[in-house]
């Protein structure tokens, strides 16, 4: 467990483990280092480090929510990798993770040695938006964890046949925190709602598919999971379209996001990381 204070100020929260060739991992817009801890174990060889991002998890929030944005979160990003030493680094992106990375490609891409894709590509389904809009910077209202643990697997049930309740309730804790007076808060600035909002009125947003192209002379890896209401099958054959040397891989019985852990995911990470080492 360690900090990092970016070039405006905030300190930021890290997780710094193993040892061999770096991955940066950047999680999904609501989430935080806690949620690749179902992947890590399956990572030996190499130098993890896990990124909270401004305003999520231990980080600090920060004093104008509408740097929440993708552009200020990669420039952290990079300021993490030079405050570790680190001169290129395999990034491993869930859903805003992996926007971050398309960014990356672009303005650093010295930086990268490679990118996997969770569950994210380059068009985002709107069915998907609109069901992240509906719970982003509200608490849920529920006693503890355990009750969030049977909400989950309740919310879930079709994307996610067959998890476990242990599984849900191990999420819940990584998502959620109990207050001291009863019921639970969210782990993230409740703010994050507003930038989004006030980003979205902001004008035209740039074309994704730009950002992807960039990431056609590194090893590049998408995992979908097959009930994904963010990354269609339409756009993922979009992409291996465009790059042709994509590792694809599908994860069945997963919905937005894939654990990670699943025998699919596995291999499609390896399989990228054998490319690049």
């Amino acid at each position: 467990m360690a900090r990092f204070t970016t070039s405006d100020g905030l300190s930021l929260h890290y997780e710094d483990e193993g040892e061999g060739p770096a991955i940066l991992c950047l999680a999904g817009l609501t989430r935080n280092s806690a949620d690749f801890s179902f992947v890590l174990p399956h990572l030996g060889g190499h130098r993890v480090i896990r990124m909270d991002y401004r305003g999520r998890g231990q980080s600090d929030h920060a004093p104008d929510c509408m740097s929440y944005n993708i552009l200020r979160e990669g420039q952290d990003a990079i300021e993490l990798m030079d405050h570790a030493g680190l001169d290129r680094a395999t990034i491993l992106g869930t859903s805003r993770g992996g926007l971050i990375a398309m960014v990356l490609a672009y303005s650093h891409p010295a930086r990268l040695s490679g990118v996997v894709l969770n569950d994210i590509g380059p068009e985002v389904d709107p069915k998907g938006l609109e069901r992240i809009m509906d719970y982003v910077g509200r608490a849920p209202d529920l006693p503890d964890l355990d009750a969030a643990a049977a909400a989950l697997a309740h919310v879930h049930a079709t994307g996610f046949p067959g998890v476990p309740l242990a599984r849900w309730r191990q999420q819940a804790g990584f998502m959620f925190e109990e207050r001291p007076g009863g019921g639970l808060g969210i782990r993230y600035d409740a703010r994050l709602r507003d930038a989004l909002i006030g980003q979205a009125g902001a004008g035209e947003a740039p074309d994704l598919w730009l950002l992807f192209d960039t990431l056609r002379d590194l090893p590049l890896a998408a995992i979908r999971g097959t009930n994904s209401d963010l990354l269609t099958p339409a756009t993922l054959a979009a992409m291996q379209a465009r790059h042709p040397g994509m590792i694809a891989a599908t994860v069945p019985d997963r919905g937005h996001v894939p654990f990670l852990d699943e025998p699919e995911a596995l291999a499609a990470i390896h399989a990228l990381l054998d490319q690049i080492e």
